[in-house]
């Protein structure tokens, strides 16, 4: 496999979700992920606000235990919290300070945490590229594959998509509009036929056809189905049979407002399909965009893009240094 950069025209470039198409628009992004983070952020912002809300606030433990709470309310998870409340402890202990001492601190760590791993794209060193997408029902999956694509597509890409969750037929008929809305192919099969004919028949398609990139859909199952989870195993076999290396990159879709619910989404998947990458959606409609540190640190898994609305252009290349700035930019306002 190789990593190409978005925007670059030779095959078989794909995406690169942290380059070109970030500095293309970089203010356009923060005032996106802004949006995008609005409610985790007022959750942050305003306990973090009421931490000072008494003149000559002193760090304390009482302090303290209000910030790790703060945090936590956030969905970070414990280790990310005690990591800032320790680290606010041992440098501002019993000291008189100002909110953007502990604001500095929580920046510090989160982007310790976030920056561990790359959110680039694997792509195919030849031939198409092979994305499978996994999540459970209601995940927002069929509508983050619709602006995957729909990525690929503006950037000059032939896309197929394969219709896997064969299970709901409007699943189905969802990812049919949105082909025919954003110019993809799309492979489909009968109600409750074989999700791991449909994936082969749409790497097939794609090698004939000389596409670049081709993304799977599979059914949205529940972590604690293990029959299920074995039918995402076989879909990946069937389409190793025919691309070696394929999938060159498997996305586990979470629904931001899952919050810690995500981590036991996350176990399952990872087992079954040997996830490579998350993808954050709903993210504009929860208060626990937070979740991004516990799921991205359990399981090694970065996030590669994050669902800011309901456009086909809502799907933006994750960007901690962004992210965190549009999580933390509140807590400074008077």
């Amino acid at each position: 496999m190789a990593i190409f950069p978005f925007g670059r025209k030779d095959k078989p470039a794909v995406a690169d979700a942290s380059s070109a198409a970030q500095a293309a628009a970089p203010q356009g992004l923060l005032d996106r992920l802004r949006a995008g983070l609005a409610k985790t952020a007022q959750v942050l912002s305003t306990d973090v606000r009421d931490l000072f809300k008494r003149e000559g606030r002193l760090v304390d433990d009482d302090f303290l235990e209000e910030l790790r709470a703060a945090l936590v309310r956030t969905d970070m998870g414990p280790a990310a919290a005690e990591a800032i409340v320790v680290d606010v402890r041992n440098r501002l202990r019993a000291r008189v300070v100002e909110p953007e001492l502990v604001v500095d601190s929580i920046r510090t760590q989160l982007l310790a945490r976030l920056a561990k791993k790359s959110a680039t794209l694997a792509t195919a060193a030849a031939g198409p590229t092979v994305i499978l997408v996994t999540g459970v029902n209601g995940s927002g999956k069929t509508t983050s594959i619709a602006k995957l694509a729909n990525r690929f597509v503006k950037d000059g890409k032939r896309v197929v998509l394969g219709a896997g969750d064969t299970f709901r037929a409007a699943a189905v008929e969802q990812l049919a509009m949105w082909a025919g809305r954003i110019g993809a192919d799309i492979i489909r099969g009968e109600a409750g036929s074989d999700p791991a004919s449909v994936a082969h028949r749409a790497v097939a398609h794609a090698i004939d056809g000389g596409f670049d990139i081709c993304i799977i859909d599979t059914a949205g199952r529940l972590q604690t189905q293990a029959n299920l989870m074995q039918e995402l195993a076989k879909i990946r076999r069937v389409i190793a049979k025919q691309i070696p290396d394929a999938p060159h990159e498997t996305l586990l879709v979470i629904d931001a407002t899952a919050g810690q619910n995500a981590l036991s989404q996350a176990q399952g998947f990872q087992e079954a399909a040997g996830c490579t990458g998350i993808v954050l959606a709903k993210l504009d409609g929860s208060a626990r965009g937070g979740v991004i540190v516990p799921v991205t640190e359990q399981f090694g898994l970065p996030v590669k893009f994050v669902g800011l609305g309901e456009t086909a252009d809502d799907l933006e290349p994750f960007d901690p240094e962004r992210f965190v700035a549009a999580l933390l930019e509140g807590a400074l306002a008077a």
